[in-house]
């Protein structure tokens, strides 16, 4: 009885603590997030309502990757520059205009325009919302904030999908834009109402970001970057090509493919927040954790390869699910203290970067290696990545140790 009451109260303590403000931020995320329905109906709308290519689509997701660079790197800068809280409620409240104005877009340009400015202005909200963070959150507690962000976003992504298909079905596409702007205007009105702005000594002077060091002259970070990029590479495969290995070679319905994928959210969703609270109560070693989630990220492809069996899938999914709750909070955590050195938002603006190039990068590559190769050889190249990185995590390790010294 003893030991459930414990357990009971430490997963109640994982949630405590907060600030208003960063429940504000998350209650902002989960709304926003909720409404997200045009991107994952996105290439259907474009072969089904506008009728066009495969090609045409796979030029505009690009089109919507480069705009999410740029978005994320712009969010970042001027997050520095004017503010967290005026990015934040500019980027919901001029997204979900843009919502509005795309679905009267007609043609393959200017849709890949359209889509392209509207990811510029969606994605400047990320670096905005994690240098808020910074100071709304006291350093102890970054980790956790960012997991509680984390988890309200997972569960609205959860739910925008489901209500879509449901918006579809009885009002046609058009509904999506408009339930998604509606949502980015909700959260935006939020934070405006509700979110205080941070006091002057959380923000930065412009005497003060001159003197701050820049991440672009920051070898370690960079190098961090690359890592997270080539992590983020095989991570994504989990969403785009692992489910076409399901149906293709072991013949799971869509149904079940769901069930299997839909193990990795409510997993999070149960877990995360302990998880990480157990990992920072210990003084497990940054470096540690981050070398572990990528462990856990190689042994989810190599379970695919060496057991062809239904259930080592649902093992797969697990070793990949609990290294996206060790790798994702502490990668950020791990930017948030290089950020210390210099800039916030130019910090924080690159480690979004850094995801959205994994993004561009790892769908097409995928399906580019199992068209050229097979499953089984694209699987071991992922598994080759991730033990690279895993190299490289220890010389950046070193790298920090000599800079330290």
């Amino acid at each position: 009885m003893n030991a459930l009451r414990n357990a009971y109260r430490f997963y109640v303590g994982s949630f405590a603590g907060f600030s208003r403000a960063i429940w504000l931020l998350t209650l902002a995320s989960f709304v926003n997030r909720a409404g997200t329905m045009v991107v994952p109906f996105l290439s259907l709308y474009l072969t089904k309502d506008m009728g066009l290519s495969l090609e045409e689509v796979g030029w505009i997701m690009t089109s919507f990757g480069a705009g999410s660079v740029a978005g994320s790197w712009l969010g970042g800068k001027l997050a520095d520059r004017i503010g967290t809280h005026t990015v934040m409620v500019g980027a919901l409240v001029t997204s979900g205009l843009a919502f509005i104005a795309l679905q009267y877009v007609k043609g393959f340009l200017p849709f890949c325009v359209g889509v392209f400015v509207l990811m510029v202005l969606s994605d400047a909200f990320r670096p905005a919302m994690f240098v808020a963070i910074r100071g709304y959150a006291p350093p102890d507690q970054r980790t956790r904030a960012v997991t509680l962000i984390r988890l309200a976003i997972n569960l609205g992504f959860s739910l925008g999908p489901a209500l879509g298909g449901f918006i579809i079905a009885h009002g046609g596409f058009s509904g999506l834009f408009w339930v998604d702007a509606l949502t980015c205007l909700a959260g935006a009105a939020i934070l405006w109402l509700g979110l205080p702005r941070l006091p002057r000594a959380a923000a930065t002077t412009a005497a003060e970001r001159a003197a701050a060091a820049s991440p672009y002259r920051d070898r370690p970070y960079l190098f961090f970057l690359l890592i997270v990029t080539l992590i983020g590479i095989p991570f994504l495969q989990y969403f785009s090509t692992v489910p076409l290995f399901y149906n293709q070679v072991h013949g799971l319905s869509e149904e079940y493919i769901g069930l299997i994928l839909g193990s990795n959210g409510l997993l999070i969703f149960l877990v995360e927040m302990q998880l990480v609270r157990y990992m920072e109560s210990r003084g497990i070693g940054l470096h540690l954790i981050l070398r572990g989630s990528v462990l856990l990220f190689a042994a989810s492809f190599v379970v695919l390869n060496l057991v062809p069996h239904v259930a080592f899938l649902w093992l797969g999914m697990l070793f990949m699910t609990v290294g996206e709750m060790l790798c994702f909070p502490f990668t950020n955590r791990m930017a948030n203290e290089r950020a210390d050195r210099g800039s916030p938002g130019a910090y924080m603006g690159l480690y979004t970067v850094s995801w959205s190039v994994s993004h561009i990068i790892g769908h097409s590559l995928g399906l580019h290696l199992i068209a050229w190769t097979d499953f089984t050889s694209t699987w071991w190249i992922f598994t080759g990545v991730l033990l690279l990185c895993l190299v490289m995590l220890f010389a950046l390790q070193r790298m920090m140790k000599r800079e330290a010294a």
